[in-house]
């Protein structure tokens, strides 16, 4: 691995990620005086039948253009005898491609500088830069505080891979997220489905969201998929229905919620015993609601720690969540019945990011009795 060097404009995700600092840029302060990143993903696409969103890339993780230009340097370098003959300069010695050093400063960007807020202060926020909008890149704005949903973890890239290998399964889907973070799954999922509630607490991680959403539209309009961004708080019992409020829901949206949802996906959110004990009842009490079968996927990584309880490595948020995972198969009200089933990721990766052995997916399966 290269020696990561940090500057002003270095974000974790580079070290989780191993993507290059120039991935990940500060844009602004939002209006508490947090900084602000926007990050882009590059998805990777197959030229065979145009691109086509069903057919990722398979090839050594290279997109389209990179493997035609590479088996062009290699009918180039082949010998005669079949071998293959090493690139060389003009005085005869062997010629090693090297990689541009980055530069110190982006100068396509204005710099931000922090500044120090009273108690009342605001900050008004600056409008959202233009971007070139690109078929193959995804644009996600994130916020450097100590929250784990704002920052795009790896069971969100995972989960994003299995809807971007398997279209079909979700096309024209009606879809609800639960703790979106970013709404990196959300604006993935809308790229197939017809609808998608992508839900999470907090009204300013939601506008970031919105955010999100807004700079990733050109995904959506081929196939005309929405995403809504809406508030969902599992520690409440009932949505919050109020039009007037900026992600309140109406009362259609929820009678759409209960009619049509078809699957429910949830990317790495139980890394805290009390919201998984949340989460599973939100998701307990949504199912038996729903009018039709539902499908659940659940994203999750486990992370080994050391406790001083037990002095030895455990994963104790993966431990609970399997717990609840049981319970809930084994829960008989008389109303739904719940499978579980764990899926093996052997479908194809289409985002670029480390899919560790750690990374697991769950398939829970509610169906009325």
């Amino acid at each position: 691995m290269d020696q990561i060097t940090f500057h002003h404009n270095t974000v974790l995700s580079d070290v989780h990620l191993l993507l290059p600092n120039s991935s990940h840029m500060m844009t602004r302060l939002n209006g508490v005086g947090q900084p602000v990143f926007i990050s882009r993903f590059k998805i990777l696409w197959s030229r065979e039948e145009s691109c086509d969103l069903g057919s990722p890339n398979r090839g050594e993780g290279l997109d389209c253009d990179t493997q035609e230009e590479s088996r062009s340097r290699d009918e180039t370098r082949s010998g005669t005898d079949g071998g293959v003959e090493p690139p060389l300069d003009e005085d005869g010695d062997l010629e090693v491609t090297r990689r541009h050093n980055l530069p110190e400063r982006c100068t396509d960007r204005d710099m931000v500088h922090p500044v120090i807020l009273s108690q009342a202060g605001e900050v008004e926020e600056e409008e959202e830069e233009e971007v070139e909008e690109s078929r193959d890149l995804i644009k996600i704005g994130k916020k450097i505080i100590l929250i784990a949903a704002v920052y795009v973890w790896r069971g969100a890239f995972l989960l994003a891979d299995l809807i971007l290998s398997q279209p079909n399964t979700f096309k024209g889907a009606t879809v609800l997220e639960l703790g979106a973070g970013t709404g990196l799954t959300s604006v993935v999922m809308a790229m197939v489905a017809k609808m998608v509630y992508c839900t999470d607490v907090g009204e300013d991680l939601l506008s970031m969201c919105q955010k999100n959403v807004m700079l990733n539209k050109h995904f959506l309009e081929p196939t005309g998929g929405e995403v809504k961004v809406r508030q969902l708080d599992w520690l409440k019992h009932d949505f919050c229905i109020n039009a007037d409020e900026e992600f309140g829901w109406t009362e259609d949206e929820v009678a759409d919620l209960y009619d049509n949802t078809a699957f429910i996906i949830a990317a790495d959110v139980c890394y805290d015993d009390d919201l998984t004990d949340a989460l599973f009842r939100t998701l307990y009490r949504i199912c038996n609601q729903l009018h039709h079968p539902c499908t659940a996927y659940l994203s999750i990584e486990k992370r080994l720690n050391f406790t001083v309880r037990q002095m030895d490595v455990s994963c104790e948020a993966y431990d609970h969540f399997r717990h609840c995972l049981s319970e809930l198969e084994e829960m008989k009200d008389g109303r739904t019945s719940f499978t579980v089933e764990q899926v093996s990721p052997n479908f194809p990766q289409c985002l670029q990011y480390e899919r560790v052995e750690l990374l697991e997916l769950w398939k829970v399966t509610a169906a009325p009795i």
